[in-house]
């Protein structure tokens, strides 16, 4: 193969040139970063603007994505996204053509020449955002048409859990639609791939330079496609070395009761700061090969723009690395000392989901008793209406994923529900489990636990909140339950008709002021939480939640966050880590959070479904 030799020596020439495009290439993430944060944060404000609650969550997020504001909003981030990408390629290609020997000073030269060049390059990077934009588009269209025909007939969690002929169907088609779009993207891109340097070096117009790069690379375009698919290949390649390598290291890392903990912490922290390091270092030595690579096409010549003597790159890179090293000691000396002063807080909830979905088959009586035994502080379940007016604990929209039946929960009635099983795709043992009512989950948690019930829609809303209220209310057990859902127009529903009662917003994505939001607690994936929002939601004077958490190193490292809840399929194991986690010292809990601040974890079981 004729073109690898020429790509792996474009990556050679790139990280010839490191200790350059490395620094360069951090910075102007940096500088992307101080440009994207705030049209974020003007997306966000437009978008709470145009509602009337302080946040907006995800059925929130998604209409409005869907509108034709957010929709423009988000095409806006994305272009400044791209924006980053075709600037730092600008500094890097000017590097190659500057002619300096020294990398510094070449390097120096380059960033002033881009500068220079600001406004035709700005006009040069929207156009090519816009261009990919519309090439994309299409293809995502007939993705997502192709999506909607094929995986919408049941209720997703069972195409996710099991894989059906549809699914696989939907797979191909999709990838099928992605690889001529990949095809067509690099066919149009290496028509394009000589535009940037007429406009930076040959100061052609921005909108000339497309047509231009066409006719210069006539005859040679076949080539170039070999070389960025090859391109592709190595840093697809190396990334995965890195991440395998990374891997098997810290499989290699004790994590056990009688190992020392600190010493197996301090290693993981060691490799994955490592691993993301590599991450960047590979993720500049791949554009600078890009540039090298696209170097080669170009036959042109560029007068540097000259540059005052005044002042040094190295220097001032230097400078502000030391400066970081300083904050970084300083803040370890800080934090060392402080440690012995924490005070935590233990006082953590144990939340059963869909009762112990770990270790009976979710959402069913034998699920709800469990987590009772084990001793959850709450049992959370889900509630649908069916057709006769029952309010059954049902999490799907169907019962594909838990019995293979096409039935959908408000078409159903009680008489249906009794020959459907949805125990035994868990084990034979559970075959007689049925969906309970949830009369029958309150009757059955009254005085040992309490249940916090998810009220669940799926665009059928009869009259659910006061079914469920009326239910309460029969067994008195309004003290000891909670409600919450994803919509939160129900939260507020439920509020109105039952202002005492203790009521909770969930969320797995969440833009604006969610503390803000009307109600009692909030309830987030794990991934959203964060110190600052606990404290915003603390400071509103409401609890937070957290879910689904079912690892023990992420169990602890969020009750060192102050959560006041976790929800998991494994409440038994919560109890243990908070039992264990209470005799540690501060320094054992900074270490354990740290460990799973970088994603080591513990393999306990993958669940087939850890959505709220």
């Amino acid at each position: 193969m004729t073109q690898f030799p020429i790509v792996t020596s474009a990556y050679a020439g790139s990280w010839a040139r490191r200790w350059v495009f490395v620094p360069l290439y951090l910075v102007l993430r940096l500088l992307a970063l101080a440009v994207i944060a705030p049209g974020l944060a003007i997306a966000v404000n437009l978008a709470v603007s145009l509602s009337d609650q302080s946040a907006l969550t995800d059925q929130d997020i998604a209409m409005f994505i869907l509108s034709p504001v957010g929709f423009l909003a988000a095409l806006v981030l994305l272009s400044l996204l791209l924006v980053a990408e075709v600037l730092g390629f600008a500094v890097m290609a000017a590097c190659l053509r500057m002619g300096e020997t020294d990398l510094w000073r070449a390097g120096r030269a380059a960033l002033a020449l881009v500068l220079a060049r600001l406004p035709g390059l700005l006009g040069f990077a929207l156009r090519f955002v816009l261009r990919v934009l519309l090439l994309v588009l299409p293809f995502a269209a007939v993705a997502a048409l192709i999506a909607w025909w094929t995986l919408t007939e049941y209720d997703i969690n069972y195409y996710l859990t099991f894989h059906p002929p549809a699914f696989w169907v939907a797979a191909i088609l999709i990838g099928i639609v992605l690889l001529v779009m990949a095809w067509v993207l690099i066919r149009r891109l290496s028509s394009w791939a000589l535009s940037l340097h007429l406009v930076l070096f040959e100061r052609t117009a921005p909108g000339a330079a497309f047509g231009e790069s066409a006719k210069l690379m006539e005859g040679r375009r076949g080539r170039l496609k070999i070389q960025i698919v090859l391109w592709l290949v190595v840093r697809v390649a190396i990334a995965t070395a890195i991440g395998l390598v990374a891997g098997l290291v810290l499989q290699m890392v004790p994590l056990r009761a009688d190992a020392n903990l600190r010493l197996a912490l301090t290693i993981s922290l060691v490799v994955v700061i490592l691993w993301t390091l590599a991450g960047l270092v590979l993720a500049a030595t791949a554009l600078g090969a890009l540039a090298v690579l696209l170097d080669g096409f170009f036959e042109g010549d560029v007068q540097p723009v000259p540059v005052s003597e005044t002042g040094n790159l190295r220097s001032r890179l230097i400078g502000l690395a030391a400066l970081s090293g300083l904050a970084v000691l300083a803040g370890t000396w800080l934090s060392a000392n402080m440690l012995e002063r924490v005070q935590t807080q233990d006082e953590v909830e144990v939340i059963g989901h869909r009762g112990a979905a770990a270790s009976r088959p979710e959402n069913t009586m034998a699920s709800v008793l469990k987590a009772i035994d084990d001793g959850a502080d709450w049992v959370e379940i889900d509630v649908q209406e069916t057709a006769d007016g029952e309010v059954v604990v049902a999490h799907d929209s169907d019962f594909m994923k838990l019995a293979g039946v096409d039935l959908k929960v408000w078409d159903a009635t009680m008489a249906d529900l009794d020959g459907i099983d949805i125990g035994s795709w868990f084990d034979p043992e559970y075959a007689d489990e049925r969906a309970p009512t949830l009369r029958d989950v309150l009757a059955a948690a009254r005085g040992h636990a309490k249940v916090i019930i998810e009220l669940k829609y799926y665009g059928h809303d009869v009259d659910l909140e006061n079914r469920v209220a009326e239910i309460v209310e029969d067994l008195g057990m309004q003290d000891q339950v909670a409600i919450m859902s994803l919509k939160y127009p129900a939260v507020q529903k439920m509020r109105a008709l039952r202002p005492d009662w203790r009521t909770g917003v969930l969320a797995a994505t969440a833009v604006g002021d969610l503390a803000g939001l009307d109600s009692d607690f909030i309830a987030v994936s794990a991934g959203m939480a964060s110190p600052g929002l606990i404290r915003a939601v603390h400071d509103a004077g409401k609890d937070f939640y957290v879910w689904t958490v079912n690892d023990p190193l992420q169990m602890s490292s969020m009750a060192s966050m102050g959560v006041d809840g976790l929800i998991t399929d494994e409440p038994a194991l919560a109890r243990r880590v908070l039992e264990i986690r209470a005799e540690l010292g501060p320094a054992e809990r900074l270490l354990l959070w740290l460990a799973s601040e970088f994603g080591m974890e513990i393999d306990t079981g993958e669940m087939r479904d850890e959505s709220p």
